[in-house]
């Protein structure tokens, strides 16, 4: 038995708890301020895996009280959550509920007006995990277009961000806009997903500066000073907490060579590829259906850095992205022209980054060409805050 790992495990969840204090209710828990907006109104939800109250889906929730749901929408990895990043995925009939299931990732990433038709309000309800690259907010941000243009009224439920306890990162260079990247905010945002609707409202990022009839029913219990664990892993590559809290840093690998542990039971959880020079943890990722259908290395060993004994409070204490790991795999590969993709200047959203690593320069240098745009974002991203901060 490792105990070291034990004793580790058993601080984090201490942590948690501390963290917790009382219970954190999401929106969809609140629904005596929601409930009256739906009666006898035509509904579409946007939902996943994640859309619970308590431990019953939304969806069936809102069926048992008989509110008229016409239609769901998907975002990347589907209703069930069940499909792998980027995975094409096709609009089918939902088997447990009847109900039509529409992709919003696939074919069309936005509502299309003949889809909404016969809809009176829409509901959003997805767990987001704070990053600018988990495309989430990408799906809100074209629903919200969607409903703009069509005149439908929106209501956002909030959930805890779990990395909603500090900012950092470059933020994006709006030439580099995509589906992983899409406003001009620092790589970990620090809003919960009802605050960014807000934020891209207000500041008139939908096309044509058109604004969504929103309503966002806040969480209770929550604050910006603290992390939390979601009840179930937000997507099939971020298992636990401990994934959720390092995806911010290891995201960015996967614009590299580098396997961040797709293909194994701990994805964003490791880092390393096969001649990687420390030679003391070792795995070999395999196809996992549902998380990793073609891993990189796949059926290949690989050696790496095996990150599973950090803390809750490693995070809490520095609350940045831990730029040293990706700086030191760089710095190993033998084939240093090979290490990049053409996908990490659109997940860095810069293409500042790359070139700071290949020409060397330290983490705090690089944080430091970031302070001007985090200081003024901090200051715009204080108009949507509907929690304290932990400023």
């Amino acid at each position: 038995m490792n105990f070291k790992r034990v004793i580790s495990t058993i601080a984090m969840l201490f942590s948690l708890t501390l963290l917790r204090g009382q219970e954190i209710l999401p929106g969809a828990r609140q629904m005596e301020q929601y409930l009256p907006l739906l009666r006898s109104k035509r509904v579409a939800i946007v939902a996943n895996h994640t859309t619970l109250v308590g431990t019953r889906h939304l969806v069936d929730s809102l069926l048992s009280l008989n509110i008229n749901i016409k239609k769901i929408f998907c975002p990347e990895h589907g209703f069930r959550g069940e499909h792998e990043a980027g995975e094409h995925i096709g609009s089918y009939t939902d088997r447990q509920t009847g109900l039509p299931v529409i992709s919003l990732y696939g074919g069309s990433k936005k509502p299309r007006p003949e889809q909404l038709a016969d809809i009176d309000v829409v509901i959003f309800d997805l767990q987001d995990v704070g990053v600018r690259f988990y495309t989430y907010i990408s799906t809100m941000h074209y629903v919200m277009e969607s409903c703009a243009e069509n005149n439908k009224p929106l209501i956002v439920l909030d959930r805890p961000n779990p990395n909603g306890f500090y900012v950092d990162g470059p933020v994006l260079d709006t030439s580099l806009r995509s589906f992983v990247g899409m406003h001009p905010v620092p790589l970990v945002h620090g809003m919960t997903i009802g605050e960014f609707a807000q934020m891209i409202n207000s500041e008139g990022w939908l096309k044509g500066r058109i604004r969504c009839p929103l309503s966002v029913i806040p969480c209770v219990g929550y604050n910006h000073s603290m992390t939390t664990a979601l009840p179930v892993r937000p997507s099939p590559n971020l298992p636990n907490h401990l994934s959720v809290l390092l995806y911010p840093s290891l995201g960015l690998f996967e614009g590299t060579v580098v396997s961040v542990g797709r293909g194994t039971d701990f994805p964003f959880q490791v880092f390393g590829y096969p001649n990687f020079p420390d030679k003391v943890f070792r795995y070999i990722p395999i196809e996992k259906r549902g998380a990793s259908l073609n891993p990189p290395y796949k059926g290949t060993q690989c050696y790496g850095i095996d990150l599973r004994e950090y803390s809750v409070n490693f995070f809490l204490d520095r609350r940045q992205i831990i730029l040293d790991w990706l700086i030191y795999a760089y710095q190993n590969y033998p084939e240093k022209d090979k290490f990049f993709n053409s996908f990490f200047n659109l997940l860095a959203g810069t293409r500042d980054l790359r070139k700071q690593i290949e020409n060397g320069l330290p983490p705090d240098e690089i944080r430091s060409t970031w302070k001007n745009d985090i200081d003024k974002y901090i200051q715009m991203r204080k108009k949507y805050l509907l929690y304290p901060d932990f400023q």
